[in-house]
């Protein structure tokens, strides 16, 4: 009774000659009544019979809503609404973002006249797709009835004001679609044959086929099969364009555009099937329910950065999976070979630890010492690229993607177990980096620290900063949490690396520096293509090495501006710390428990500097490829088993099989 009462209360309420506002606002509330608590979609769709039920017996209740329903429409444009809602509405992705930033942060006001805003300020509730869903056929069919409206235009057809704005809904969608087919980024990655045969430029007169048998209440079928064969060759071109980015680097606005296409041809469909083939007006329900849930998602900003980044993560997975590649050992002699590598990284990272010490001896300010710190870093970083040394932390943000990448091809147990080899390849790998690594950088810091006592005869450090030192690296302290957010400065930088070779692949700039007249008449052309393949083989590598050594000296200076009191602890940097500390205290360190509590810590810095960034990275590859959950579980199965039974095998390469 209760129901019934607030109902009349809202009938009462009807004031069609009122302005804008108010009207808006009574149909929010009209929607809220429906709505409810909004927890139960069938007490809401039996809210919408009550009402009907209740405007059946009050004729001058229903005229009301009729005329305020009428005014609503002459305001808004539905066209719009059913063309342009829940759809991409920018043409590029900054700019849809920011967009939709603004809709999430601020308020949105009744007086409107804008269709979209005022649809998404009546139907904002998650449950609302659900009650729609939920309506009768018979409640349907009423709901039609009492907002149906007669078209101003007269044609042989008599089409309502919902068919005439639906009409016009599917000739908004054919023009965005023929504009984003027409632009040089999507025609300059057709094929001949596509460019040849053009869809996009018959879309627009094969609709107006279709209209003009409609008006004139003619049969449209055989217009209709051209015009829906024409979209699906516009669809097929925008594969073409997809494919040609996964091969030549991912562009994200036009990623964007591509999805504005696909979603504007799936809107047509919908269109289609309400204007033509909806005598029960079942399907003009659905398409309201899929108008709330497109609105949902337009309000999302995580929906519009997860559609449109997915093919970019792709292909820096990618990226990162052929560099990875290089890290991975599967044989005593690349077993080796990994150790001399790591071993000669860990001699320049010595010089790297002293590097850090003389620059915190400047007494900079905090920002020019962490600036000055990174930069010594990234010079570090470059120049063990150059002398093809390797620095183990820096392989599992790599190595990771490659491994995903073997996922997509799993074919059962032996697949299964195939990518357990490969784990295990991985595992050996990072112990034959790190004990690379470690086995040169204590020698050699030592070796720096005897070298400048003799030159100076004063030590590298003085006992003040060799204190420090194993105050902060102690085990009892946060270095395990500075470890994990090293490893996650890790990641990142692999991340910079596949985007900065995607974007100098995008941009062919390799091509560009080998051939360009301006570039060959001061480099000569031999020595042009040979930068370009330098540059197209080093690009990674060198955006990698230079954004982590950046990344390890400012971020840590950054956060704690903002009170954030994450550092850095990079395993083999930590090991030469603590062995240059050491030399400035000499062998009485040796007899004191803060020394062998940052010597613990050694070993798990370095685990969870591997640890972390693995895990990150692999995440992300595996998002990129797809790879279903039931794979992941039966792999995981098969790596516990082998370390259950065979824990070796992760630290030793096996024995090479005894020749024939």
């Amino acid at each position: 009774m209760a129901r019934q009462t607030d109902l009349s209360q809202l009938l009462d309420q009807i004031d069609p000659e009122a302005d804008r506002i108010p009207r808006n606002l009574w149909l929010m509330q009209l929607l809220q009544w429906v709505r409810g608590d909004g927890d139960d979609p069938a007490q809401s769709a039996a809210r919408v019979e009550l009402l009907l039920d209740a405007l059946q017996s009050r004729a001058d209740r229903t005229a009301q809503i009729q005329r305020l329903w009428a005014r609503t429409m002459a305001d808004v444009d539905a066209s719009i609404v059913l063309s342009d809602y829940g759809l991409p509405s920018r043409a590029a992705f900054v700019s849809e973002l920011v967009d939709r930033l603004q809709r999430k942060w601020l308020p949105a006001s009744p007086d409107t006249s804008d269709g979209g805003e005022l649809f998404s300020q009546l139907f904002f509730h998650a449950k609302d797709p659900q009650w729609i869903d939920a309506l009768p056929q018979h409640t349907v069919q009423r709901l039609a009835t009492l907002l149906q409206l007669p078209d101003a235009d007269t044609t042989p057809h008599s089409a309502t004001h919902w068919e005439h704005a639906v009409a016009q809904a599917i000739t908004f969608c054919t023009s965005q679609i023929r504009a984003i087919g027409f632009s040089p980024e999507v025609r300059a990655r057709l094929s001949p044959q596509t460019l040849q045969a053009n869809p996009f430029l018959h879309l627009a007169p094969d609709w107006e086929g279709v209209v003009s048998r409609w008006q004139q209440a003619q049969d449209c079928s055989a217009a209709l099969q051209r015009y829906k064969a024409c979209l699906d060759a516009c669809r097929a071109a925008a594969q073409e364009v997809h494919a040609h980015l996964e091969e030549n680097g991912v562009s994200v606005d036009l990623v964007f555009r591509l999805r504005q296409l696909r979603e504007r041809v799936l809107r047509i469909r919908l269109l289609l099937d309400c204007l033509l083939d909806d005598p029960d007006r079942r399907r003009c329900a659905a398409l309201v329910r899929q108008l709330c849930l497109y609105g949902q998602a337009q309000r999302s900003v995580r929906a519009l950065v997860n559609a449109n980044s997915s093919l970019l993560a792709a292909k820096v997975a990618e990226r990162s999976s052929e560099t990875g590649e290089h890290y991975i050992t599967r044989n005593w002699d690349e077993y080796k070979t990994m150790l001399r590598h790591s071993a000669g990284g860990g001699a320049v990272l010595s010089l790297t630890t002293a590097m850090k010490f003389g620059v915190m001896a400047l007494g900079l300010s905090a920002f020019w010492y962490g600036f000055w710190a990174g930069v010594a870093y990234a010079v570090s970083f470059v120049l063990i690229q150059l002398l093809h040394f390797t620095v183990a932390t820096k392989q599992p943000a790599m190595t990771a993607p490659a491994m995903a990448a073997k996922l997509r091809d799993l074919q059962g147990a032996e697949g299964w177990n195939a990518f357990a080899d490969e784990v295990e390849h991985l595992v050996r790998s990072q112990v034959a980096s790190v004990i690379g690594n470690l086995a040169l950088v204590v020698p050699c810091a030592l070796a720096l620290c005897a070298a400048w006592a003799g030159a100076t005869g004063a030590a590298l450090i003085s006992e003040q900063e060799a204190r420090y030192v194993l105050h902060s690296l102690d085990l009892r302290g946060p270095t395990l949490v500075f470890a994990a957010f090293t490893g996650v400065l890790l990641f990142a930088s692999s991340m910079i690396a596949g985007w900065v070779e995607n974007w100098f692949v995008l941009h062919r700039l390799d091509s560009a520096i080998a051939y360009s007249p301006r570039i060959t008449a001061a480099l000569g052309a031999a020595r042009a293509l040979r930068w370009a393949r330098f540059l197209r083989t080093h690009v990674s590598g060198f955006a990698a090495n230079i954004s982590l050594g950046l990344m390890l000296g400012i971020v840590p200076v950054v956060l704690q501006f903002f009170a954030i009191g994450l550092d850095v602890r990079h395993v083999t940097l930590s090991a030469g710390q603590l062995s240059m500390a050491l030399a400035s205290l000499g062998t009485a360190a040796l007899y004191q428990a803060e020394f062998w509590w940052a010597v613990a810590a050694l070993p798990l810095i370095g685990a969870l500097n591997i640890v972390s960034s693995f895990v990150l990275a692999f995440r992300v590859a595996l998002r990129a490829h797809n790879v279903a959950v039931n794979d992941r579980r039966a792999v995981y199965r098969t790596i516990r088993y082998r370390l259950r039974h065979q824990p070796l095998r992760f630290f030793l390469p096996p024995q090479a099989p005894p020749a024939a």
